[in-house]
């Protein structure tokens, strides 16, 4: 059964950072690219990063480049998201995400909030 378990979300002031983990279980971790996407109440899903699993390349929305990175811990099976100079337009659900050409898989979910 294939898990993807997000933590460390929480309440933060504007400026501060967080550090977001998605820890997987239940496939091969390597052969997947791992996203983050988020949502914020009344708004779509959207893409904030991903780490492409055949070359280690890294993508950003453009509203967080510059103040997010996206990393891959294979031995942990944990991808972690730093969140650093957060501001309220951050604030939402955070979700990882597991991409192969073959499936994809989606955690729960952990919430940012940010206070200004």
């Amino acid at each position: 059964q294939v898990q993807l378990v997000e933590s460390g979300g929480g309440l933060v002031q504007a400026g501060g950072s967080l550090r977001l983990s998605c820890t997987a279980s239940g496939l091969t971790f390597n052969q997947y690219t791992i996203a983050w996407f988020r949502q914020a109440p009344g708004k779509e899903r959207e893409f904030v990063a991903s780490h492409v699993h055949k070359d280690g390349s890294s993508y950003y929305a453009d509203s967080v480049k510059g103040r997010f990175t996206i990393s891959r811990d294979i031995a942990k099976n944990t991808v972690h998201l730093q969140m650093n100079n957060l501001t309220v337009e951050d604030a939402a659900v955070y979700y990882c995400t597991a991409l192969s050409d073959y499936d994809t898989y989606w955690g729960q979910g952990t919430q940012v909030t940010v206070s200004s």
